[in-house]
C-alpha cells in the first residue's frame, strides 16, 4: 500500500479545497495625482537629512563630537597603558596577579574593540604600538596562563611599544 502523500501514477489526486478569501474593506483611495508616491517620501527624506547635516556643520557640531572622542581615546589609552605597566611589573609571587591580568585582558579586549574600527585612529602610531603590545601581551596569557612570568625579552619589548604609544599619544599621533 503506498503512502497517502506519495503520488504515483496509479493513485487518484484529491481536489484542493478552494479558499474564499474575505471581503475586507479598502479605505477610500485618493485620485492618482493625489497619491503620495514612494519616490516623493524618499527625496523628501533625503532633503530633510541633508538640510540637518549641513546646519550642523555650519555650528561647528561635527568637530566638537571629533575632539570629543579624541579626548576620550587619549584618556581611555593612558588608563590601558597605566594598567599595563602595573600588571606587568607585578611580583610573579603576588597573590593578585591573576585578578589583575583578568582586569587588564578585559580592559584591553574592550579597549580593542572599541577603537579597531575608527578609521581615523588606524593611522595613528599611537593605537599600532598600543594594539602590537596588547596584542602580545593577550597572547601570552591566553597560551601560558594569567600567571606565568612574561620572559624579559618580550617584556622589554612589550615595554617599549607602551612608551613609544605614550610618546605618540602626548604629541596627538
Amino acid at each position: 500500500m503506498a503512502s497517502p502523500t506519495l503520488v504515483t501514477p496509479t493513485s487518484k489526486l484529491k481536489p484542493l479545497l478552494l479558499i474564499k478569501a474575505r471581503a475586507t474593506q479598502t479605505p477610500p483611495s485618493l485620485p492618482p495625482h493625489q497619491r503620495p508616491l514612494r519616490r516623493q517620501f524618499l527625496c523628501l527624506a533625503a532633503a530633510a537629512a541633508a538640510a540637518t547635516t549641513t546646519a550642523g556643520l555650519a555650528l561647528g557640531g561635527v568637530q566638537s563630537a571629533f575632539a570629543a572622542s579624541d579626548e576620550e581615546y587619549v584618556k581611555e589609552t593612558a588608563e590601558v597603558i597605566n594598567k599595563v605597566r602595573s600588571t606587568i611589573n607585578m611580583d610573579k609571587n603576588d597573590p593578585n596577579i591573576a585578578s589583575a591580568v583578568a582586569e587588564l585582558r578585559e580592559a584591553s579586549n574592550s579597549w580593542v574593540a572599541k577603537y579597531r574600527r575608527e578609521k581615523a585612529l588606524l593611522g595613528r602610531a599611537s593605537f599600532r604600538d598600543m594594539y602590537s603590545a596588547l596584542n602580545a601581551i593577550s597572547g601570552h596569557y591566553i597560551s601560558f596562563g594569567p600567571t606565568a612570568p612574561i620572559p624579559a625579552k618580550r617584556k622589554a619589548r612589550i615595554l617599549e611599544e607602551i612608551d613609544t604609544a605614550e610618546k605618540a599619544l602626548s604629541r596627538g599621533r
